[in-house]
């Protein structure tokens, strides 16, 4: 179809909405296919009552780790799941007795708190809060606690976990590979390695399969290639930024694997041209689930939000910033908050044991503030 505009309507995108009127991006393919703005004279969020499976839905995951011990010490729990991506929740209070090796998928970790190592194939790789950490399908692998319990997040993927393409912003934007941190070969193996045997939990199609070695796993001395354990810090991402016109959420993707997005939300200058939208604009996700998990910072979009918080937003629902952030976000230069955004094409479905951590009356929370 072809370029059509009717009615009342800024000329640019994001850009001059007239007084009183609220702005909606109706789009296709994530923010990358067709759509259309449409105008409002009322925010498309101010329900007042909503019911059924597209209700947007709030869990705090520090109490998952902390208050209701739902997560137990180097158990990872499955919290949402779609045919692009289980998501899981991992408290490790103490260094893994054992190994494990994903034979289902890719796995990236988002570490929310402590710091230790991970042991793997490709040698000992130190993480600290705010890493990403690439785990490719079939590694080896088990997490040495160092400072405090280590609490994470973890996107587990069939499909490999990859950058996506830049296209003319080129594949030095947002992060250089060169950023990227892999492991070193070094012997981390305890004293009594030799004598005791070695135990790999080994995952495929969600069972385990367990094989003992009676002598230490970890034994490679040398790898080349181009498939490794990779790590990202939060503090290597470098956003995307306009002065002058509000960029969508998929400026941000940092990674990318079959129908999952995943994106970094990091501290960034706001748009300096009185007249551009600073928040994130009204929009209906209809091509995809918009999970956002909250790691440190001021969540500028909107209140009641705190760190270690999980936030879904299912397909079909509209979403967007709460009137009182507009507001706000009109004497700011800068947001100061650190979010990872996970995206499916297939829809999530929730655990049952997350309602226990459920945030009461989130749905609403959006039209009264």
């Amino acid at each position: 179809m072809y370029l059509l505009r009717k009615g009342k309507t800024p000329n640019q995108a994001h850009v001059g909405i007239p007084e009183g009127l609220y702005e909606e991006e109706h789009g296709r393919d994530g923010f990358s296919g067709p759509a259309s703005h449409l105008y409002r004279t009322h925010p498309p969020t101010a329900w007042v009552r909503i019911e059924g499976p597209l209700k947007p839905r709030a869990f705090s995951c520090t109490k998952l780790w902390e208050g209701d011990g739902l997560v137990r010490d180097g158990e990872a729990i499955p919290v949402m799941k779609s045919r692009d991506a289980i998501l899981s929740v991992v408290r490790h209070k103490e260094t893994m007795t054992s190994f494990i090796r994903n034979g289902d998928g890719d796995e990236l970790w988002f570490v929310h708190r402590g710091r230790g190592r991970f042991e793997t194939d490709y040698g000992v790789l130190p993480y600290e809060a705010g890493d990403y950490v690439v785990i490719p399908k079939g590694t080896t692998y088990r997490v040495h606690v160092d400072d405090g319990p280590t609490d994470g997040l973890i996107v587990e993927t069939p499909e490999p976990i990859v950058m996506p393409d830049r296209g003319p912003l080129g594949h030095h934007a947002l992060f250089d590979k060169g950023v990227l941190v892999a492991p070193e070969l070094e012997a981390i193996e305890p004293s009594e390695a030799e004598d005791q045997p070695w135990e790999i939990r080994i995952k495929r199609q969600g069972a385990f399969t367990n094989v003992v070695y009676p002598f230490y796993p970890m034994d490679v001395v040398g790898w080349k290639g181009d498939l490794w354990v990779a790590k990202l810090n939060v503090r290597d991402f470098r956003p995307v930024t306009s002065p002058r016109y509000h960029l969508p959420p998929s400026a941000h993707v940092t990674f990318q694997a079959g129908g999952c997005l995943v994106s970094t939300f990091a501290p960034r200058p706001l748009e300096t041209d009185p007249e551009a939208l600073r928040v994130p604009f009204y929009h209906r996700n209809m091509d995809y689930d918009e999970v956002l998990f909250y790691h440190q910072g001021e969540f500028f979009s909107r209140a009641g939000i705190e760190a270690g918080m999980l936030t879904l937003h299912p397909q079909g629902i509209h979403h967007g910033p709460q009137p009182q952030a507009v507001q706000a976000a009109k004497g700011k230069t800068y947001t100061n908050e650190v979010a990872v955004m996970i995206e499916s094409q297939s829809p999530f479905e929730v655990a049952p044991q997350m309602e226990r951590v459920e945030v009461d009356n989130y749905a609403v929370s959006w039209s009264r503030g």
